[in-house]
């Protein structure tokens, strides 16, 4: 029986990202719908529950994306309202590939330094990645700080995340190069979570900070997040800090993605958000 995976996107195109690792990760065939919303996806998610038999239900499975965060959470709130005993599928969310990505991103950091206790900090952390990011670190034990050029932003997002996650995050106006210096002062960690294209710290706003042990970029578009670092750096020693970049930890974020796909294959009962895509990298890296 072939493996179908729905891929609902909350945006105006499915991701050809998404469809691409869906296949790698195990599906036999992928469909995409586009621009979905709680209102409208009840109809597709019939569709997907109430075709084959029980037995076979393991073979449908669910994939939730697009570039909103929040919208993403709202549509997999909805899809499983749908759900009821012996009437579900698996279902996997993965907005901007901010579980998969931020899953990657700190399970490499945890491989270089425990996070129990540790001053971290996000640059430009209120996009999905970064977002996520903060909850896992948080959920790890570190003292978590969201750094944004609009507090009022920083604000929301730390709100967003201690509503899913209860967890405290601290906001941070950054607006600038010799800001952001000054809110990783004291960090331990820093992870830059910035758009793509974007420099927020100089080799001179890191490399003589004595309180850093472990740097990480998601950017893997030049000029990099955080200048002086390598997109390939793969736990790299710089100016004494461990270094991850974008591609040094690229490979684990398609091969988690890859295993989750095919993990929502297992059975019909799987809900795959943050907590449990982040416990299987841990594994993985």
């Amino acid at each position: 029986m072939k493996k179908l995976l729905f891929q609902f996107d909350t945006d105006q195109h499915p991701s050809s990202f998404d469809t691409v690792v869906a296949y790698d990760g195990g599906a036999d065939h992928v469909i995409g719908h586009a621009n979905l919303t709680p209102d409208n996806v009840g109809a597709l998610v019939d569709g997907c529950i109430f075709t084959r038999a029980p037995k076979d239900k393991k073979n449908t499975a669910i994939f939730i994306g697009g570039s909103n965060m929040q919208a993403g959470q709202q549509l997999l709130q909805a899809v499983e309202k749908h759900f009821f005993p012996g009437f579900r599928v698996s279902v996997m969310l993965d907005s901007n590939g901010s579980n998969t990505t931020a899953a990657a991103a700190v399970a490499k950091i945890i491989s270089s330094q425990p996070l129990q206790g540790q001053k971290a900090v996000i640059l430009a952390g209120t996009g999905p990645v970064g977002q996520r990011a903060a909850a896992m670190m948080a959920l790890e034990g570190a003292q978590v700080t969201i750094t944004s050029r609009s507090l009022g932003n920083a604000e929301q997002a730390c709100a967003a995340i201690k509503d899913r996650f209860g967890v405290d995050i601290q906001a941070v106006a950054a607006a600038d190069f010799d800001s952001r210096a000054t809110a990783i002062a004291d960090a331990n960690i820093v992870l830059a979570t910035g758009a793509a294209g974007v420099e927020l710290l100089k080799p001179e706003h890191w490399q003589h900070n004595l309180n850093l042990r472990v740097l990480a970029d998601a950017n893997a578009t030049p000029p990099l997040g955080i200048g002086g670092t390598e997109m390939l750096d793969k736990g790299e020693l710089r100016a004494g800090k461990i270094i991850w970049g974008a591609l040094g930890f690229g490979a684990l974020k398609l091969s988690l993605h890859r295993a989750c796909i095919a993990r929502l294959f297992e059975d019909n009962k799987q809900v795959l958000d943050a907590e449990n895509i982040f416990a299987l990298a841990k594994t993985m890296a």
